[in-house]
C-alpha cells in the first residue's frame, strides 16, 4: 500500500475529494474535504488517476465535524458525508452540480438558483435493507457487506422499530417504507412471501403517502421519492416551470419515466392533455389507479424506444443514468418548446445538459433540492427553453 501527504483542492460528482500527486495524477480521496491536508492510502491506480482513503487529516477544513452517529465509524456508507458541517454540504452539492454543467455539459454559465434546503435528521421513508442474522442492516461504503444497526438518524420515526427491533430471518432483503402523513408502513420481505415479525399495521404489499397536495398510492417495487417534502419542493419547481412558460401553445404534455404520476397528475389538475410513459410495470399500475380520474393517457414502454407525438412541455425524471442520447432524441421528436429534467446525477446531468444544448434548447433555470443530507447525493431540477428558429438567411 502506497501512502502519500496531499492537499485537496475539489470534488468530485461521487462525493470525494479531489487531489493532484506532484506528477500531476489525480487522486480521488473518500472521507476527504477541499482544502485539507490529508495523509493518503493509495488503493487502485491508473496512468492518470488514482482512488484512496483518509488515513489522517493532518490540516482540517472549517467544514468537518464529528459524524454524530456511531455506526459511520463501524463503516456504514448509508450517510458519507455526516463529517461536513450541513451548511458546507449544500455548498459543496453546488460546486458538484456546476461543475459537472461546465465540465460535461459544455455550459460556460450555469443560471444556478439557491438549494432547496430539507431538513437533514429523520427524513428517510424509503430504506432497501439487507439482513443479517434475521435483523434489518445497512451497507458497507462503496459494498453489498451488511452493518449491523441498533438504528438510524435519518430514517422516519415511522420506521424506527422496523429497523432496530424486528425480524426478517428467512429474508435476503427487506424494503421498508412508510407514509409520513398517512402513518401507512410497509415492510416487503425478498424473496416474496417470507414470514416476518412485524405489527399488524405493516402491510406487505403497498402504502400511501400525501405530497403536492395529493394522496398516492405507492407499491412495494414502484419509484417514489423518499420524502414527501422533497415531492413537495419537486413539484414546485416542475409547476412553475410550467406555469411560466414563455411560448404558450399547444395544451399537450408529456410525462416520461413518470413513476407512480406524481408530475403527470399534477398537470392534469392544471389543464394540460397529459401523456405519462413508464417502463416498470408496479409503477405504470399505481399511475393508473392515482390518475384514474384525470384523463391521463398511461404507457407502459421504454421511453427510449417510444416514439412521442407533439407536445408543448416535457416533464422527465430519469435515473441515475439519465436521458441519455435516445432519451433526448425522444424529447426533440415531439418538438417540446420546454423542457423540465429532473436529475438525481450530477454527472449524467452534466451529459444530458450537453445533448440538449446541442439538439436546440438553452438551459435557463438550475435548482438543486437537498432530498439527501449527509450524502454526496442531490436532486436537480433543470429547465431547457428550445432557441428560437433563425429562420432563411
Amino acid at each position: 500500500m502506497t501512502e502519500a501527504d496531499l492537499w485537496t483542492t475539489g470534488v468530485s460528482p461521487d462525493g470525494r475529494a479531489v487531489a493532484r500527486e506532484d506528477s500531476g495524477r489525480v487522486v480521488f480521496v473518500a472521507d476527504a474535504l477541499p482544502g485539507e491536508r490529508v495523509r493518503v492510502a493509495i488503493g487502485s491506480e491508473r496512468p492518470t488517476y488514482a482512488s484512496g482513503t483518509v488515513l489522517e487529516v493532518l490540516e482540517a477544513s472549517p467544514d468537518r465535524r464529528e459524524a454524530p452517529c456511531r455506526h459511520v465509524a463501524e463503516g456504514c456508507g448509508g450517510c458519507r458525508w455526516q463529517h461536513v458541517a450541513i451548511d458546507a454540504q449544500r455548498r459543496l452539492k453546488e460546486d458538484i452540480v456546476t461543475d459537472s454543467l461546465r465540465r460535461i455539459g459544455g455550459v460556460a454559465s450555469p443560471p444556478l438558483r439557491p438549494t432547496v434546503a430539507l431538513e437533514p435528521w429523520s427524513y428517510r421513508t424509503t430504506l432497501r435493507a439487507a439482513v443479517l442474522d434475521g435483523r434489518a442492516a445497512l451497507r458497507r461504503a462503496g459494498s453489498n457487506q451488511p452493518v449491523g444497526v441498533d438504528g438510524c438518524l435519518v430514517v422516519h420515526p415511522l420506521l424506527s422499530d422496523l429497523v432496530a427491533g424486528r425480524r426478517y430471518d428467512g429474508a435476503e432483503e427487506v424494503i421498508l417504507r412508510c407514509g409520513a402523513r398517512t402513518g401507512e408502513r410497509m415492510a416487503a420481505p425478498l424473496p416474496a412471501g417470507v414470514p416476518v415479525d412485524v405489527p399488524a399495521d405493516v402491510r406487505p404489499d403497498f402504502f400511501h403517502e400525501q405530497a403536492a397536495g395529493r394522496a398516492w398510492r405507492i407499491s412495494a417495487r414502484s419509484f417514489f421519492q423518499t420524502r414527501p417534502d422533497g415531492v413537495d419542493a419537486l413539484a414546485r419547481l416542475v409547476l412553475d416551470a410550467a406555469a411560466n412558460d414563455p411560448a404558450p401553445g399547444s395544451g399537450d404534455a408529456l410525462d416520461l419515466y413518470s413513476g407512480v404520476g406524481l408530475f403527470a397528475g399534477l398537470l392534469a389538475d392544471r389543464g394540460w392533455r397529459v401523456t405519462a410513459v413508464e417502463g416498470a410495470s408496479a409503477s405504470v399500475a399505481d399511475a393508473r389507479h392515482n390518475l384514474r380520474h384525470l384523463g391521463v393517457r398511461v404507457v407502459r414502454a421504454d421511453v427510449t424506444g417510444w416514439r412521442p407525438g407533439p407536445a408543448g412541455l416535457v416533464v422527465a425524471d430519469p435515473s441515475r443514468n439519465g436521458l441519455g442520447r435516445r432519451g433526448v432524441e425522444v424529447v426533440t421528436a415531439s418538438g417540446a418548446r420546454r423542457v423540465v429534467l429532473v436529475s438525481c446525477d450530477a454527472a449524467s446531468l452534466g451529459r444530458d445538459a450537453g445533448l440538449l444544448e446541442r439538439a436546440g434548447y438553452r438551459l435557463t433555470a438550475v435548482t438543486p433540492v437537498d432530498l439527501f443530507p449527509h450524502t454526496p447525493h442531490v436532486e436537480v431540477v433543470t429547465v431547457f427553453d428550445r432557441r428560437p428558429d433563425p429562420g432563411p438567411g
